[in-house]
C-alpha cells in the first residue's frame, strides 16, 4: 500500500514539473501540474498523444472549480455535491488560469474529483490541480494496475502503486450549459443515475458529435497490440491460438487456447472492473495471437462497456 512518504516524493516531482502516474478509482492517470504548460506538454510527449485531445483536470475539492472555470453554475455545484468524489467529469467554461494546452485550445475545461485515497492525498500534498489522462500510450489499453503503467510508460518519473483500480473504466463525461446536461462519454454514472438523483432538474441529452470536445471521443481507442474481434457464442470455430473474453457463464465453452471471464453472472459492474485487466492478460500471454471479446447489452453500465469495446476493436475492423 502506498505510504505518505511515497506520496510526498511524488508530489515534489509534480511541483518540479515532472510526471507521476497515480491510481484513481477508474484507471491509472499520468499526471502533471495542470497550471504548468511545459509540464503538461510532457504528458502529450510521453503518451504520444495528439495535441487536439484535451485532458481532464483532477482536483481535491469542489471549491477548486472557482479557479479553473469562468462560470460555475448552481447546477454544476449540485452535480458535484452529489457525485464527487467519483467517476463523473464536468465540462465547463474554463478560466484564464488553465493553460490552453490542457484544453487543446477549447474554451472549456474537464474537471473531476477522484474517489481514491492516494489520488486525493497526492493532489492535496502537491498543492496544485493535476492534469491526467490515462497512463498509457495513446490509443492503447487503459492501465488498471501499476504494472500496466510500467509496461507502456517505463521512462516516466514516478509511479505510485495503489493496487488495482475498482471501477475499471474511465469516468463519465458530461457538459453543462444552462440546465442542459449532455453526455459526452458514458461511464459508471449514467444519465439515469443523474435523473434519479435530480428528477426533472436537468434537461438530459445524449451527445452525438464528430468534434473532439472531451477526452475519449475518438472512434479508435483502448486497443490491445494483438488483433481484437467481437465474439458470437454461435461462432462455430475460432482460429488457432485464440483467447476469448466472456461476461457470463457458458454451458459450452469455445475451443480456444484461453478463456477469461469478467463476470460469471453478467454483472456489468464486475465486467467493467475486469475489462481492461482481462485484455491486458490476453495481450501479455505469449500463447495468444488474437483476442475475441463478447459484447454486452447496452443498458446501464453496459453502454459504457460497449463504448470501450467498440473503440478497442475499431482499428481491427478497418484492417479486416
Amino acid at each position: 500500500m502506498t505510504n505518505i512518504e511515497e506520496i510526498k516524493l511524488a508530489a515534489g516531482i509534480l511541483r518540479k514539473g515532472g510526471l507521476v502516474a497515480f491510481p484513481t478509482e477508474t484507471v491509472y492517470g499520468l499526471g502533471a501540474n495542470a497550471l504548468d504548460p511545459i509540464a503538461v506538454a510532457r504528458i502529450f510527449a510521453a503518451k504520444e498523444r495528439p495535441s487536439f485531445d484535451p485532458l481532464i483536470v483532477h482536483v481535491a475539492s469542489a471549491d477548486d472549480l472557482e479557479q479553473l472555470t469562468s462560470q460555475t453554475t448552481d447546477l454544476a455545484r449540485q452535480l458535484a455535491a452529489r457525485f464527487w468524489p467519483g467517476p463523473l467529469t464536468l465540462v465547463l467554461p474554463k478560466s484564464s488560469r488553465v493553460p490552453d494546452i490542457v484544453t487543446s485550445g477549447l474554451p472549456t475545461v474537464a474537471v473531476r474529483i477522484p474517489d481514491h485515497r492516494v489520488a486525493l492525498e497526492l493532489i492535496q500534498t502537491a498543492g496544485c490541480p493535476i492534469a491526467a489522462p490515462s497512463a498509457n500510450k495513446f490509443g492503447h489499453l487503459s492501465p488498471v494496475t501499476a504494472a500496466h503503467v510500467r509496461k507502456q510508460l517505463p521512462d516516466i518519473d514516478y509511479v505510485l502503486d495503489g493496487g488495482k483500480t475498482s471501477v475499471g473504466i474511465e469516468s463519465t463525461i458530461v457538459s453543462l450549459e444552462g440546465n442542459a446536461c449532455t453526455l459526452l462519454r458514458p461511464g459508471k454514472i449514467t444519465l439515469q443515475d443523474i435523473e434519479t438523483a435530480f428528477p426533472g432538474v436537468f434537461e438530459l441529452q445524449d451527445g452525438k458529435t464528430e468534434k473532439i470536445v472531451a477526452p475519449g471521443l475518438l472512434k479508435s481507442h483502448y486497443s490491445p497490440t494483438k488483433p481484437l474481434h467481437l465474439y458470437d457464442r454461435q461462432q462455430p470455430e475460432l482460429p488457432p491460438a485464440s483467447g476469448v473474453i466472456l461476461h457470463g457463464h457458458a454451458d459450452h465453452e469455445p475451443e480456444c487456447r484461453r478463456i477469461i471471464y469478467t463476470s460469471y453472472n453478467q454483472n456489468y459492474l464486475e465486467t467493467a472492473a475486469h475489462l481492461f485487466s482481462s485484455l491486458h492478460a490476453m495481450e501479455d500471454d505469449p500463447g495468444i495471437r488474437q483476442i475475441f471479446i463478447e459484447p454486452v447489452e447496452e443498458h446501464g453500465v453496459g453502454r459504457a462497456i460497449m463504448d470501450r469495446i467498440n473503440k478497442a476493436v475499431y482499428q481491427y475492423r478497418k484492417e479486416a
